[in-house]
């Protein structure tokens, strides 16, 4: 890949979270000629950072640019919020509402970075998207131009820079916009869009969906089985985000198939891996316990199997892999119950949508 950069205005970037993700962005940020502070909550991750310019917990093998500083475990002051450009939120999604929470009071809406939310999964208490999170923590304004970043972008080859796009999302097309500016260069390519509830949609059910072709992988079934298995979860997360209130051509995208079909597809996918190691008869708690890092889907499942009861949608590879993890479903009876459903219209989108778009329009007072 060609070397040199494209050229955009300079960013104070704060990049909170120093995980595989986190880092591998504040990486790619770096190497755009971007100023970047990565936060973490090891204080031992931060000296060893600013002593070797590498992560002890993640990509350890690669040595990140000289104008990367790791900054933690406190949360950052108001003083380096005040300096920043950017927020690049890199947390997992249980996690986003409680930093929010901190960072508020030191939040200028007259002066506000560009925010930018990398995470993907469904909080499981309230049901909530980021996007809810935002205006429930730090008010409508702030959550209308929250900019979400999602697609097949595997950490590993982002800081190999290899060929990767991604799509880019906000209520605030200008906001949007800006973000795409920040992060694209020929070896990272940004599309934008308008629909962030669909792009925050797809990057949390498709790692739902990871877990269940991991589980086929992990049973011994074969190149048949798997196109079969992510074509069926793209046309239900499909219907379940036309029924969120999404656009189903969002589904489409990048952030839809592209980040399906990478995830469902790739032992290098944490949650791929969960369900892969399910199929081969490990227990979940084991697996968690050695998997070394986070897989939201074991979380978003949770949540979603209440998005999908609220919804009334029907889910059946949803509901099987909820079974799985939190009701000891059997692996092969679970699979032989999907097999043994009656014949459905292959592509079904629900005649009334929108319930919980509605009501999130109203918090954030549009229309």
């Amino acid at each position: 890949m060609p070397s040199s950069s494209v050229s955009h205005p300079k960013c104070n970037i704060l990049v909170l979270g120093a995980g595989n993700f986190g880092s591998c962005l504040a990486d790619h940020l770096g190497d755009s000629d971007h100023n970047v502070c990565m936060w973490s909550r090891s204080a031992e991750l931060v000296k060893t950072f600013n002593e070797t310019h590498q992560n002890p917990e993640c990509l350890q093998d690669h040595v990140f640019p000289d104008n990367i500083k790791a900054i933690g475990p406190e949360l950052p002051s108001a003083d380096v919020i005040k300096g920043m450009d950017v927020l690049l939120f890199a947390i997992p999604t249980e996690g986003v509402r409680e930093t929010l929470t901190a960072l508020r009071p030191h939040l200028d809406e007259g002066h506000l970075p560009l925010l930018i939310f990398v995470n993907k999964g469904i909080e499981i208490a309230t049901r909530s998207l980021t996007l809810e999170i935002i205006a429930d923590t730090c008010g409508p304004q702030i959550a209308k131009v929250a900019t979400f970043i999602s697609g097949p972008s595997f950490a590993k080859e982002i800081v190999r820079r290899q060929p990767t796009s991604v799509s880019v999302a906000s209520m605030s097309e200008p906001h949007a916009e800006r973000a795409s500016e920040v992060f694209h260069q020929p070896w990272f390519r940004c599309y934008t869009g308008g629909d962030p509830v669909g792009i925050e949609l797809a990057g949390a059910l498709k790692n739902v969906y990871a877990i269940a072709t991991g589980v086929s992988e992990g049973l011994g079934f074969e190149n048949n089985t798997r196109a079969m298995l992510i074509t069926r979860c793209l046309s239900e997360m499909t219907r379940i985000g036309a029924a969120y209130g999404a656009s189903p051509l969002t589904f489409l995208s990048l952030a839809g198939v592209g980040d399906l079909f990478l995830t469902c597809s790739s032992p290098t996918s944490r949650n791929y891996t969960v369900g892969y190691r399910l199929g081969k008869g490990e227990q979940l708690d084991d697996i968690i316990r050695s998997l070394g890092s986070v897989a939201e889907g074991v979380t978003t499942t949770k949540a979603l199997r209440k998005v999908v009861d609220e919804l009334g949608v029907d889910a059946p590879i949803a509901t099987a892999v909820y079974g799985i993890l939190y009701e000891g479903k059997n692996l092969q009876e679970t699979v032989q119950g999907l097999m043994s459903l009656p014949p459905l219209r292959e592509l079904d989108l629900p005649e009334q949508a929108g319930g919980p778009v509605k009501r999130l329009m109203q918090k954030l007072a549009l229309s």
